[in-house]
């Protein structure tokens, strides 16, 4: 992080809170449910309405505040309350995302290459369904939800897997009803997470939209990819690895910033280390990145956002490339791709930065947090996964880092993939990542060995249940 703009960190964003408190309004307005809006919901959605005033949505957002207000809202206008709630949510993504540009030192593309709309929109009538039951949902309010409600999206999910253009859609209702109904009845919670949920039905009611889950154009990369580190998320049901990483072009272009990344469905015994037997197969990337290598790409498909489609037909493996020269040398210089229109919101905010010459303080049961060039960063350790050698003491006692500048709980955070830190009076280096591709460590063995065994148990009993 460049000490020049350092101070970015905790310089505030203009209009940011004023945005915030228009999402919250209507936030506010979806606990209660729209079938029979109280007044105080009614006013939150005119102070959501105000927030508008002026922009080409203005007009249609005013119309469904009102009809909402009184609870006559068409699915059509929970449609516009959704658009409009992604709009403001993406100018804040867009502020953040230049003030944390700011803070990498980094160029990034302002506009993302157009989507094209397909031919014919795929199953209007699924389309229509399911906004039908997000419009139920809208109603009833998250106060209002249960069983016989959250029902409803059952026969819509199971229309939609067998379509790949609807399969998107069809995951994010799912995941989201499977936890609304673990939520019922509303009227019994003492909190309700209200950004989550109105997050999740926002996302969902627009993706309703024929054309909206369009695949984003593809190109293709063929060069040199120098991996920098592993975002590893793991859930009882499912894990996901996200490699990020700087490639450089075999026509001398300049470099840019990527992703590779792998989602799998697990049972909830394989945990920590054990999810990368289930990742390695789909992604040969992780093997590279675990022996710090880096990867020849030939015709690889990638989307206008920078992700890499993944096949191992279109890589190889190439020479040791270290991640931290990777981030001394080449990350400063890379551009990133612009984000698409759908995907602007502050939680996806992941941008790789390099860091030393900081100070560490806190750690422990406090806080910790880097200073650098006289500005302190927090440091988000709840982010440091299971799955690898990464520790919370290792990141705090380290003097250089690879990491995502992310927007948490109203600030920066850095979210730690990778550090150089001192054992025993040696260099080392320590990633997240670093048992992907597996561990000849103690730590990293036993913890295989563990998954492996958890994994046969389950493939015997699943045999038995078969044979039966």
């Amino acid at each position: 992080m460049p000490g020049a703009v350092a101070g970015a960190v905790g310089d505030p964003v203009e209009g940011l809170a004023e945005a915030l408190a228009a999402v919250d309004a209507f936030d506010r307005a979806l606990c209660g449910g729209l079938l029979r809006p109280r007044p105080e919901e009614a006013d939150a959605l005119a102070e959501f309405a105000r927030s508008l005033a002026g922009t080409p949505l203005g007009v249609r957002v005013g119309e469904a505040a009102e009809k909402a207000a009184v609870g006559a809202a068409s699915e059509d206008h929970f449609l516009a309350l959704a658009a409009a709630r992604g709009a403001l949510l993406g100018s804040v993504h867009d502020a953040l995302l230049i003030r944390a540009d700011d803070i990498a030192g980094r160029s990034r593309d302002t506009d993302p290459d157009p989507l094209t709309a397909p031919a014919e929109a795929p199953a209007p009538n699924v389309l229509a369904a399911a906004r039908s039951w997000l419009g139920d949902l809208a109603r009833a309010g998250w106060q209002g939800i249960d069983h016989d409600v959250i029902s409803g999206a059952a026969q819509v999910v199971s229309a939609m897997l067998p379509d790949p253009a609807l399969r998107r859609l069809a995951t994010l209702l799912d995941g989201f009803a499977a936890e609304l109904a673990a939520s019922c009845p509303g009227a019994t919670l003492e909190r309700i997470p209200a950004r989550r949920w109105a997050d999740l039905w926002s996302r969902a009611m627009l993706l309703t939209v024929p054309g909206a889950a369009t695949a984003p154009s593809t190109g293709t990369a063929t060069g040199r990819l120098l991996p920098l580190g592993i975002d590893v998320h793991e859930h009882a049901t499912a894990a996901q690895a996200q490699v990020h990483a700087v490639f450089e072009p075999a026509d001398g272009s300049t470099p840019r910033l990527v992703r590779a990344g792998v989602a799998v469905p697990k049972p909830d015994t394989v945990v920590g280390a054990g999810v990368w037997q289930l990742m390695r197969p789909h992604l040969s990337l992780l093997a590279a990145v675990s022996e710090g290598r880096a990867m020849e790409l030939t015709g690889m498909p990638v989307t206008a956002e920078g992700d890499l489609i993944w096949s191992d037909a279109h890589a190889s493996a190439a020479e040791p490339a270290d991640a931290f020269a990777t981030a001394r040398v080449a990350l400063p210089t890379a551009t990133v791709a612009a984000t698409a229109p759908l995907d602007r919101h502050p939680a996806r905010i992941a941008v790789p930065v390099f860091l030393e010459g900081y100070a560490s303080e806190g750690g422990g049961e406090e806080p910790l947090t880097f200073t650098v060039a006289g500005t302190p960063i927090a440091v988000d350790t709840d982010r440091v996964p299971t799955a690898g050698p990464l520790t919370p003491e290792a990141v705090a006692a380290s003097r250089a880092c690879i990491g995502l500048v992310r927007w948490d709980a109203g600030a920066f955070r850095l979210q730690p993939l990778a550090v150089e830190t001192t054992v025993r009076k040696k260099s080392v280096t320590v990633h997240a990542g670093g048992w992907a591709g597996g561990s000849d460590g103690k730590g990293g063995a036993k913890a295989e060995k563990a998954a492996t065994d958890a994994v046969a148990a389950l493939r015997e009993r699943a045999g038995r249940l078969l044979r039966k």
